[in-house]
């Protein structure tokens, strides 16, 4: 199959609705829910804790079941098709909650939204994956569809500026309008998608029982060391995730500098997909990811001695982590197509559905991890902005903890994947394997 440009761009497409309603989600909702519909903030907390979990355990089953189910429409198209309006449908409600709505209200919706979204998502991701057999062309579909989710992100973020400026102040304004555009363009997003990005042929030379699978991924090696690399680096990324408000607001002491700030951190990141694609050609995708963490750990060497009103040097930190954040972005699941061909040539089935539920997992496992260390470990420091405690053990413990604990954790990750074993060379003898096994199983049919 040719990868074209408007190939990549009719898949890439719904990766930009799909990023704009993550950040409200998870930075406005709960903030909405609290102030707006006078929730206590620990209800709101336990209906997301719950929200979570079920989002936890949809993933493993829906990654088998996009695996298995093999319908005439296509099990990668068919499933995105039947998840995205109830995703956009979902995401539109919680984003919109009529006065008086509660608890169970936010449980629900907030549950409906979660599996749909992953009902939505890890057969899309998994198409991705498999809409090429090439090594490069790989890398250049996973950096495609982060570009338009970054571009997402970027619209999300500047929704907060413009609604109001539109004569519609209020965060249920921007929520309405962030729904609203979630609710129309990602049915017409999916519609292009599926019109216009071919099934990609599925090149399984076997059925595997479910145990047999399972056992099958624990001695996939590469696999293993890439999702523990993916670990640490998410874990990493999960802190200044966590704490980028805190950061900005009470050690540099510049709140309102944080919305600027995201945007130049984000814009760096778009601007850097191009060029990781380019060194991930000349080199391979995993020392390109590599580089990429090294130049992060270089800009967040800084941050922990910044203080008040170092803002333009903060600056210079986003513009480096956000360059390196193209790569964090594109390059791993790019890789993860290859691990997955590891999987296809020994056990003789493709299940790039399972895989990337794995994948989403460790996504949502290292951000938890992040978010659960950290806020325990400021209060003991000595730092709860809601208690008005700020000492200066607790703002280096910010520090620490928003950039230094990420340099190791990224160190850690890169000596995991620097002499990973599946490069250009080793992939293209996987391709060539699978193919000869696929024969086979056809000609004994």
């Amino acid at each position: 199959m040719k990868i074209t440009r408007g190939l990549l761009a009719a898949y890439a497409l719904p990766a930009l609705p799909l990023a704009i309603l993550t950040l409200p989600l998870y930075v406005l909702v709960p903030a909405f829910y609290a102030r707006e519909l006078a929730l206590p903030l620990a209800l709101v907390g336990q209906a997301l804790l719950a929200v979570r979990i079920v989002d936890a355990l949809s993933d493993p089953l829906v990654g088998v079941l996009a695996d298995r189910w093999r319908p005439a429409f296509g099990r990668r198209r068919l499933w995105f098709a039947l998840a995205a309006i109830p995703t956009a449908l979902a995401a539109f409600m919680v984003f919109t909650p009529p006065p008086g709505s509660g608890a169970l209200y936010l449980t629900l919706w907030g549950a409906v939204l979660s599996i749909a979204w992953t009902a939505a998502l890890v057969p899309y991701t998994a198409w991705g994956a498999e809409l090429s057999g090439d090594y490069h062309a790989r890398a250049r579909i996973a950096g495609w569809r982060e570009s338009f989710a970054l571009f997402g992100t970027l619209v999300a973020l500047f929704a907060q500026v413009l609604v109001p400026m539109a004569g519609f102040p209020g965060e249920r304004a921007v929520l309405f309008a962030v729904g609203l555009f979630v609710l129309v363009g990602l049915p017409l997003a999916a519609l292009v998608t599926i019109a216009k990005t071919p099934e990609p042929q599925d090149p399984s030379g076997a059925r595997l029982k479910l145990g047999e699978g399972f056992r099958h991924m624990r001695r996939n090696t590469p696999f293993l060391r890439l999702i523990l690399a993916f670990l640490l680096n998410g874990f990493a990324n999960g802190f200044p995730a966590t704490l980028f408000l805190f950061f900005v607001s009470e050690k540099l002491r510049a709140p309102d500098a944080a919305g600027p700030l995201l945007v130049l951190y984000f814009i760096c990141g778009l601007a850097g997909v191009p060029l990781w694609l380019k060194l991930a050609a000349r080199t391979s995708k995993h020392r390109a990811w590599c580089l990429a963490m090294l130049i992060a750990c270089a800009f967040f060497l800084a941050a922990p001695f910044l203080g008040e009103g170092a803002t333009t040097a903060f600056a210079i930190v986003c513009v480096g982590t956000g360059f390196a954040l193209g790569a964090d972005l594109m390059l791993p699941p790019a890789i993860q197509a290859d691990v997955i061909d590891v999987d296809t040539a020994v056990s003789g089935e493709q299940r790039a559905g399972i895989y990337f539920a794995a994948w989403g997992l460790a996504t949502k496992l290292a951000l938890a991890l992040a978010v659960g260390i950290a806020f325990p470990v400021l209060a003991w420091s000595g730092f709860d902005p809601a208690a008005s405690l700020r000492t200066d053990g607790g703002l280096a413990m910010l520090g620490f903890l928003y950039a230094g604990l990420p340099i190791v954790l990224k160190l850690a990750a890169i000596a995991v994947m620097w002499n990973f074993p599946v490069d250009r060379l080793m992939q293209e003898k996987l391709r060539v394997s699978i193919e000869d096994r696929r024969r086979v199983a056809v000609s004994a049919l």
